[in-house]
């Protein structure tokens, strides 16, 4: 796998029907060998993430810790967040990322001391499995804090938050071959990031669904 050496991946069950039906496709036997080659190769860092959903991996999430038992990649669960567009089903499937934080503990998993450059995924490792779980909780205590993301669209517009308002243009400092415009824009527009996401109070801003980020 020359070049890479790192891969993320998006698995919301590790169950082949409930994979069909969030997918619409049967293939995930097909993904987790794709998983084994990558890890034979034995050069890439692997991310599984998978989105908590009450009726999805929420009800089973020790398909996963067994399948970790001797699967050396890093397993995501990701919170699910509000949109513009999600309340009812937001409602019905989110499951707070802080009740399985306690678990974990409980069970004896221990967290990994991260990086400054790492992203807002607390990480725990357990000396009895080869993976590890990273949870990424957005209406956990402080956790814009810990975010040190950033994200520019296709139309050249930086977004300071997934969840802030329509974005602000880069586009001519990006159609220069000079770098340095476009790295003093970016630290100035820095100081309009917002403390929080503001989550806790409903409010998802220009944000109508994630895939306008690109998640």
């Amino acid at each position: 796998m020359l070049g890479i050496d790192a891969i993320n991946i998006s698995i919301d069950s590790l169950d082949p029907r409930q994979f069909h039906a969030i997918t619409g496709h049967n293939k995930l036997d097909t993904i987790l060998k794709g998983i084994d080659m990558a890890l034979a190769d034995g050069r890439p860092s692997i991310k599984v993430n998978t989105v908590l959903m009450k009726e999805y991996s929420g009800r089973n999430i020790q398909s996963y810790l067994d399948w970790l038992k001797d699967t050396p990649v890093t397993l995501r669960f990701i919170e699910l967040m509000q949109t513009g567009d999600n309340q009812d089903f937001f409602d019905a499937q989110h499951v707070q990322g802080s009740r399985i934080k306690q678990n974990l503990i409980l069970d004896g998993w221990l967290p990994v001391i991260q990086e400054k450059t790492a992203g807002p995924a607390q990480e725990f490792y357990h000396p009895d499995y080869q993976g590890r779980i990273g949870l990424i909780m957005p209406y956990s205590k402080d956790f814009c804090n810990t975010c040190n993301r950033l994200r520019v669209s296709s139309s050249g517009k930086l977004h300071l938050c997934l969840f802030g308002e329509n974005g602000l243009s880069l586009r001519e400092q990006l159609q220069s071959d000079n770098i340095i415009p476009l790295q003093t824009k970016i630290l100035s527009l820095l100081g309009d990031k917002k403390a929080a996401h503001f989550l806790h109070d409903k409010l998802t801003g220009g944000t109508k669904h994630l895939a306008m980020l690109g998640g």
